[in-house]
């Protein structure tokens, strides 16, 4: 809640007049407690759980000509019960576990400084914020990640989550509520270290969930707007390691691939794709040869 009665007294305190965007937050915000905006976060969360992926989900369901050819495991295919399941499961854990864990973190929201008054932040301060979350959130998720591929982990806990060896955007928070507890603490990691302003907390929370819905997404999309963040992995990168499965040491990283290849965790990925670059070529000359167009792409092989 804002300490101030009026625009005027907002103004006095700054020393300005309010931007366009702080009286338009002035406005939403000034008589609703920090706990009432904290807590939108849960709206956010539903709306982005079930609205975000169901595009996707028309897609695989309609196996529309023009977009399906780009889906990375085209043999592997769910029918509408199967991606109800999951949905519904996704809600289960929803209910029980992220709306609740919601609803008590307050507390560790005021205590790392998350403010929600004014000033808002600049454009340049929220995106560099976002950055640095990004970063922390990819690195600390990495190991916890790897963690939960040795045997115990894996099989007490995160083997709900490799269910799908050919994920969905509804399979993103599909997991057993152990590990949506425990890859909570990478989320908190990065405001806590930099706290900002809740917009941008909203803003983090948001992205990194709609982040994890386009790497589960099942398709490469070549013009995805991803594909010109430096690093980044993608839907075909974390498709590889649920195409392995529970033996996948490789592709660990939740949004970008340095981790990987730092730590050597890469190189199945990195040895297939040559594999499959050189198989791609072969059979190109050998379609030219025959007078044949070549059609064939790495999902094929993949697939198979």
């Amino acid at each position: 809640m804002l300490p101030y009665e009026t625009i005027q007294e907002a103004s006095a305190a700054l020393g300005r007049n309010l931007t366009t965007a702080e009286t338009i937050w002035f406005n939403y915000s000034a008589n609703k407690s920090d706990y009432f905006l904290y807590c939108h976060n849960i709206i956010f969360l539903f709306v982005i759980f079930s609205v975000i992926p169901f595009p996707l989900i028309f897609i695989e369901l309609a196996r529309l000509a023009g977009v399906d050819r780009y889906k990375i495991q085209p043999k592997v295919r769910l029918s509408s019960p199967e991606i109800f399941r999951c949905y519904k499961d996704v809600m289960r854990i929803f209910l029980l576990v992220v709306g609740p864990l919601q609803l008590v973190s307050y507390p560790s929201i005021k205590i790392i400084g998350i403010r929600a008054g004014l000033p808002l932040p600049s454009g340049w301060e929220m995106f560099a914020q976002l950055v640095v979350y990004f970063l922390i959130e990819d690195y600390t998720n990495y190991w916890i990640h790897r963690f939960l591929h040795n045997k115990w982990g894996y099989e007490k806990i995160h083997r709900v989550h490799h269910e799908y060896t050919a994920p969905i955007g509804y399979a993103a928070p599909y997991a057993h509520w152990a590990e949506v507890l425990i890859l909570g603490i990478p989320s908190f990691l990065g405001p806590a270290m930099v706290p900002g302003h809740m917009i941008t907390f909203w803003l983090w929370i948001s992205l990194r969930n709609i982040e994890a819905i386009d790497t589960h997404s099942g398709y490469d999309f070549p013009w995805s707007p991803t594909k010109y963040i430096p690093f980044y992995g993608g839907a075909e990168y974390h498709d590889y390691h649920h195409y392995v499965g529970g033996q996948s040491q490789s592709n660990f990283a939740s949004v970008f691939t340095y981790c990987d290849y730092i730590y050597g965790t890469d190189k199945g990925y990195r040895y297939q794709k040559k594999i499959f670059q050189k198989l791609k070529g072969e059979l190109k000359g050998n379609g030219e040869q025959n007078g044949v167009p070549y059609r064939f792409s790495t999902q094929d092989l993949k697939s198979d």
